[in-house]
């Protein structure tokens, strides 16, 4: 295991705990996006657990590599769909921030 991946994984489960928790304190500068977008207030705690068992299985993974493969797998299709979602939604200014908070995962999975 290199210091790389053990870094670049670090601050990708860092970064998706600070999305999940923006989510969970429903942070102004995500609940109003996400709601402008359609999402529901309801699929709020579900947003943020998501994001949250992500970066838990990120670190995790550190340990049990398949564990954080797999949470890096499903980070990542959970990006993909904020994307689409902003798309949909024609937001387009808004498409660089769930691609932010994807690159390091999909960094640490290059690294893994």
């Amino acid at each position: 295991m290199s210091v790389a991946y053990v870094v670049v994984t670090v601050f990708a489960a860092v970064m998706a705990g600070f999305s999940a928790a923006s989510v969970f304190l429903r942070a102004p500068w995500v609940v109003r996006p996400i709601a402008d977008y359609g999402i529901p207030a309801s699929w709020l705690p579900f947003l943020g657990t998501v994001k949250a068992a992500g970066a838990v299985g990120l670190l995790v993974g550190l340990a049990v590599p398949a564990i954080g493969v797999a949470a890096g797998i499903g980070l990542v299709l959970y990006f993909a769909g904020a994307v689409i979602t902003v798309v949909r939604a024609r937001w387009f200014a808004h498409v660089p921030f769930p691609l932010i908070y994807a690159a390091p995962v999909v960094a640490a999975l290059l690294l893994a």
